[in-house]
C-alpha cells in the first residue's frame, strides 16, 4: 500500500510563463518569443512576472448547464487577482448529456484527454476546472489527477425549479415523471408541452441528485473544491462568491504545492463513496469515481463499497429517492449537513483544496440548524445506502441496483424475460401492441455497454410498454448492460459486467428465460441450465462489423476502452499499478494485535 503521508508539498521548477517552452534549441528565445506574443494582447511585464491560473472554459451554447460560465470567469479573475496572481481563461471541450450523439459517456473520455494535454501543454501554475453537466466534472478531474499540477473544481450549480399548474417542478426526475404519464395517456398533448416549458427555469444544472449534482456533493468530500462549493444554484450570488473564492485558493495553492495525489488518496474516495451512498447519489458516480482514481493507482473494491452501504443510510431527501431539490439543499446548510451526521464514518485527516483537513473544514462550518432536508443517522430515509452490487451468473463481474430508487415490491422478484437485442430492436418493439409482455416480467437490453452502444449511454431506464403503461403500471424490473440517468428511479439493474458485446452471459439470454433478482442477497441470477447456456453460447454467431468502427476517436475507444467494474477509462491512462484498493477492509483481530 502507498505511503499515506501527503504532508510535503512538491518543489516546482519552471512558473508562470517559462513553463511548457515550446523547444527551439534555445530556451531563452523561446521565453522571448512567447513574452512577445502575449504582449500583443496588452500585458505587461508585471503582470506576466506573476503566477498564472488556467481557467478551464467549458462554456458553449450546446450545453446550458454551463450557461453562467461567463459570469463565474469573471468571478474567478477577480478572486485570483485579488491573491496575487495571473488568470489566464482558455477553452476545452464542452459535452452536455442531451446534446451529444452517441451518448456524453462516449466523449468523456475524450474531454479528459482534452484538459490533461491543454493543462501539460500551457503555462500555468494551477488551474481552476468550471464544469457542471454529468460527464464535464469527471472528465475535468481525471485529467487534472493525470496532469499534476494544483487544481481546483468550480460547478456551475444547479438550475431553479419551475411550477406547474401549482406543483413545483425540475430536470429531470419530473420530466420522466411527466413523459410517463403521458405514455399512460394520463395526460395530453397540451399539458406535456404546457410541462416542457417549466422544467428547466434557469441555466445550470439538473435541480435533483442526478450525476451533476452527485459529482458536485463527491467532489466537495473528496476536497477538490472550497468547502461549501457544491450547492449554491447556478444563478444566485452564493455561485459567484464561490467562483471568487475558487480563484483566490488556486493560487493558494500554488505556493502550498497542493498537487491532485495530495488530496485524491484512498481515504479522500472512501468519504467520497460514502458521501454518494448518504444522498442517494446518482449510479453513475461509481463508474467516475472509479475512473478518477484509476489514474492515481486506487481501485475501487464494488464487494466493499456494498459493505459500507449496509451501514450507510441515505439521509438527503432528494429527488428521486426523496421528495425535495438542490436549491433545498443548499438552503439546509449544503454538504456540510451531511458531512455532520456522516462525522464518525469520515477520514477527518483528508486534505482539502485549503490546505486544512476535512475534519477542520467541518468544524470551522459551525454547527447546524433545524431543517427537514437532511436527517438524522438515526431517522433516514433509507436504512441503506442508495446503491446495492449484485453479482450472480448473470453478472460475473457485478451489477449494481439504486435500491432508494426501486419499488419495494419488485425487490425480491422472479419473473419472464422480455428480450431486446439492442436500442433498434428496443425502439421498434416495446410499444407494439402484439408485444408478449406482461407486467410481471423483466426486460432484458443488451448491447448498450461501453463496446456495444457504443459509449454505454443512458438507455438502461427503459420505457414501461405502452400497452402495460395504460394498465397503470409504473415500474417493472429492468436489466441492461448500460447506464440510466442520475435522475431517474425504478427497479433497474445496471452496468452488468462484462457486457453483452464482449460475450457476458447477458448475451445468452432468450425471451421466456426466467430471472431472479434478490437485493437482500445482492443476487442476480438467469434460471437456465449451464449445459443449455454452453450450447446457445457455441451458436452464437460472432458480431456483424460496423464500418464506422475502423477510424478516428471511435476506433480508440472501441479498441482501448475498459469495463464499468474499471471505470470506462482508456486502459492506456490508467496508471501502471494499483498502489491501493478501497473501501478498505475491517480490520480482523489478529490485526489489532
Amino acid at each position: 500500500m502507498a505511503s499515506s503521508d501527503n504532508s510535503s508539498p512538491k518543489p516546482q521548477a519552471a512558473q508562470g510563463m517559462s513553463k511548457a517552452l515550446t523547444n527551439y534549441g534555445d530556451r531563452e528565445f523561446s521565453l522571448f518569443l512567447r513574452k512577445a506574443f502575449i504582449k500583443g494582447a496588452g500585458y505587461t511585464d508585471d503582470a506576466l512576472s506573476k503566477p498564472i491560473v488556467g481557467i478551464a472554459n467549458t462554456g458553449s451554447g450546446f450545453n446550458p448547464c454551463h450557461g453562467n460560465a461567463p459570469q463565474l470567469i469573471e468571478a474567478v479573475k477577480r478572486g485570483v487577482m485579488l491573491a496575487g496572481g495571473l488568470p489566464v481563461e482558455f477553452p476545452t471541450i464542452s459535452i452536455h448529456e442531451s446534446f451529444a450523439h452517441p451518448t456524453s459517456m462516449f466523449l468523456r473520455n475524450l474531454m479528459a484527454m482534452d484538459t490533461e494535454e491543454l493543462i501539460r501543454a500551457q503555462p500555468m501554475d494551477a488551474v481552476v476546472l468550471i464544469g457542471g453537466c454529468d460527464k464535464t466534472v469527471p472528465a475535468q478531474l481525471m485529467g487534472a489527477a493525470s496532469a499534476g499540477i494544483p487544481a481546483i473544481q468550480l460547478v456551475t450549480g444547479s438550475m431553479l425549479t419551475g411550477s406547474h399548474r401549482g406543483t413545483r417542478v425540475g430536470a429531470c426526475t419530473d420530466c420522466r415523471r411527466f413523459w410517463a404519464s403521458y405514455r399512460g395517456d394520463e395526460i395530453d398533448a397540451q399539458e406535456i408541452a404546457d410541462v416542457n416549458n417549466q422544467l428547466v427555469a434557469s441555466v445550470g444544472t439538473c435541480s435533483v441528485m442526478g450525476t451533476a449534482s452527485t459529482m458536485a456533493c463527491i467532489t466537495e468530500a473528496l476536497g477538490m473544491m472550497v468547502p461549501g462549493g457544491a450547492t449554491p444554484p447556478a444563478v444566485t450570488a452564493d455561485r459567484i462568491r464561490v467562483a471568487e473564492r475558487t480563484g483566490t485558493q488556486a493560487v493558494a495553492m500554488i505556493g502550498a504545492g497542493l498537487t491532485p495525489d495530495r488530496i485524491l488518496t484512498g481515504k479522500a474516495f472512501e468519504n467520497a463513496l460514502r458521501v454518494l451512498l448518504a444522498i442517494g447519489g446518482s449510479t453513475n458516480a461509481i463508474i467516475h469515481l472509479t475512473a478518477i482514481a484509476g489514474r492515481l493507482g486506487i481501485a475501487i473494491d464494488l464487494d466493499g463499497l456494498d459493505r459500507i452501504s449496509k451501514e450507510t443510510p441515505v439521509l438527503v431527501d432528494l429527488k428521486p429517492s426523496g421528495q425535495h431539490y438542490m436549491e433545498d439543499l443548499h438552503k439546509a446548510g449544503g454538504l456540510a449537513a451531511v458531512l455532520r451526521e456522516l462525522r464518525p464514518l469520515l477520514h477527518l485527516d483528508t486534505l482539502t483544496v485549503t490546505g486544512r483537513t476535512l475534519g477542520e473544514e467541518l468544524d470551522a462550518a459551525g454547527p447546524g440548524f433545524p431543517q427537514d432536508v437532511v436527517r438524522s443517522r438515526e431517522n433516514p430515509i433509507y436504512p441503506q445506502g442508495g446503491i446495492a452490487f449484485l453479482r450472480g451468473n448473470l453478472a460475473p463481474g457485478g451489477a449494481i441496483i439504486k435500491q432508494s430508487a426501486a419499488s419495494k415490491d419488485l425487490m425480491e422478484h422472479e419473473g419472464r424475460a422480455v428480450v431486446f437485442e439492442n436500442l433498434e430492436d428496443l425502439a421498434k418493439r416495446i410499444d407494439d401492441p402484439d408485444l408478449d409482455v406482461n407486467p410481471e416480467d423483466v426486460l432484458v437490453l443488451k448491447n448498450i455497454g461501453p463496446i456495444g452502444a457504443p459509449g454505454m449511454p443512458e438507455a438502461g431506464y427503459m420505457p414501461i410498454p405502452k400497452k402495460i403503461g395504460r394498465l397503470g403500471v409504473k415500474d417493472m424490473v429492468r436489466i441492461s448492460d448500460g447506464r440510466m440517468s442520475g435522475t431517474a428511479s425504478g427497479s433497474i439493474v445496471l452496468h452488468v459486467t462484462p457486457e453483452s458485446a464482449m460475450g457476458g452471459p447477458l448475451a445468452l439470454v432468450q425471451s421466456g428465460d426466467r430471472i431472479r433478482l434478490s437485493v437482500s442477497e445482492r443476487s442476480l441470477t438467469l434460471l437456465v441450465d449451464e449445459t443449455e447456456l454452453a450450447r446457445r453460447r457455441a451458436a452464437m454467431p460472432p458480431a456483424p462489423p460496423r464500418a464506422e468502427d475502423q477510424r478516428g476517436y471511435r476506433k480508440l475507444f472501441l479498441s482501448t476502452v475498459t469495463q464499468a467494474d474499471a471505470g470506462c477509462d482508456f486502459d492506456f491512462l490508467r496508471a501502471v499499478e494499483i498502489r491501493e484498493t478501497v473501501p478498505a477492509k475491517p480490520a480482523q483481530p489478529e490485526d489489532k494485535a
